[in-house]
């Protein structure tokens, strides 16, 4: 921790070997958050960029008060919002490629789980992602820090700046708008 401190300040003095430090230590906690948010890794890649792009230039204003790692994906997060309230709607590169057999993934992942656990695995990631994809931006993110990043309750209060029972409401109702788009989509074959 005093460390990031250090080169915050570092990075806070002009120092781009610093906060090239900053990046390699938070670099793949960010593109797992954008990665859950945007639901493809090139628009992962690219909100993980801007994230760092403008924690840069906001670098002057952090106070060294709260954890910087906090203070970065409060800026992912933020970002990730402005991009989806200009954005329209798109189809991404990465979605499978449907064939006349069903559909096929553009990229596979090497595991050391047999082809059938694969699979289901796969699939179930699949499902669960289109469901996020499916839910309202503010459900998706309060879903995205708790489960998949594993912030507690007060650090995503901070990070999205709103009260912990505003949090606690949100994933409450996020959990439950999920579950009920994961019922409702059609299982892949």
């Amino acid at each position: 921790m005093d460390d990031v401190k250090k080169l915050v300040r570092r990075s806070q003095k002009g120092d781009a070997v610093a906060f090239e430090q900053l990046v390699t230590l938070y670099q793949d906690r960010i593109y797992g958050l954008t990665y859950h948010l945007t639901g493809n890794h090139a628009d992962a890649q690219d909100l993980a960029q801007d994230a760092f792009v403008k924690a840069y230039y906001a670098l002057k204003g952090f106070r060294n008060e709260a954890d910087f790692g906090t203070w970065l994906h409060r800026i992912t997060v933020n970002v990730w919002i402005n991009v989806k309230r200009k954005q329209r709607p798109v189809v991404s590169l990465d979605e499978p490629i449907s064939t006349g057999d069903g559909e096929v993934q553009r990229e596979l992942a090497a595991t050391s789980e047999g082809p059938e656990e694969a699979a289901e695995r796969r699939e179930f990631q699949e499902l669960v992602q289109a469901a996020l994809q499916e839910i309202s931006a503010e459900h998706r993110t309060v879903l995205v820090l708790r489960e998949l990043q594993g912030y507690t309750y007060e650090e995503i209060a901070e990070i999205l700046d709103c009260s912990l029972g505003t949090v606690k409401s949100r994933i409450n109702r996020a959990r439950q708008a999920l579950k009920e788009k994961l019922a409702s989509l059609p299982e892949r074959n």
